[in-house]
């Protein structure tokens, strides 16, 4: 694989534990835990090893951190409580989420959605952490669709929302556009009114 990858600029070395959990970050997102390896970060953020694992412990606590960076970023689940229908929420989650996996301003895709879906067995406790957010995520929907919907019905809703967007996030990683994930958007939008 052929990584590019923004190296530090020359100059004197000051570590800004920051901008390193953001490059991390914007590498894990777009290469995956595994596709990121010890060299990749230190080159990329411009420190040693050493100086890496003093700030973070280890590789796997860096990605921690770069998966709590990332929770910050807008996405599919804001403002959720100011819908006034049910179909304006479906379409809300839908919509936020076809904008966030193709921003230009970041990576392609959702770093929790498709991340660590399949990983070593060394690395079971990281996959863990994202299989955990994404069921937050669908908790989450669950919850706003609870506004109008039985709990069973509103937590099958949630589930059927979390796969489309699951699909769109894979989709905007093999390069689909916000215009073609819009039309993955209107059959699912007809799909979820059918009660």
């Amino acid at each position: 694989m052929d990584k590019q990858i923004k190296k530090r600029r020359s100059g004197p070395r000051t570590f800004n534990r920051e901008e390193a959990i953001d490059i991390a970050m914007r590498l894990f997102w777009r290469y995956g835990y595994e596709g990121v390896s010890l060299n990749d970060l230190t080159a990329a953020i411009g420190i040693a090893p050493p100086s890496l694992y003093a700030a973070f412990g280890s590789k796997a606590q860096l990605y921690r951190e770069a998966l709590d960076r990332y929770a910050g970023i807008p996405g599919a689940l804001l403002n959720l409580d100011e819908p006034s229908t049910l179909d304006d929420t479906v379409a809300a989650i839908l919509r936020q989420g076809a904008d966030a996996v193709t921003d230009p301003g970041g990576e392609r895709g959702c770093m929790v959605s498709s991340g660590m879906l399949q990983c070593a067995g060394e690395h079971a406790d990281l996959a863990l952490v994202l299989t955990r957010r994404r069921d937050a995520m669908r908790e989450t929907i669950a919850e706003a669709l609870g506004r109008w919907l039985e709990p069973d019905r509103a937590r099958s809703l949630a589930r059927f929302l979390v796969v489309v967007l699951q699909g769109m996030s894979v989709q905007a990683r093999d390069g689909a556009t916000r215009e073609e994930l819009e039309a993955v958007i209107e059959d699912a939008l007809q799909v979820s009114r059918i009660r």
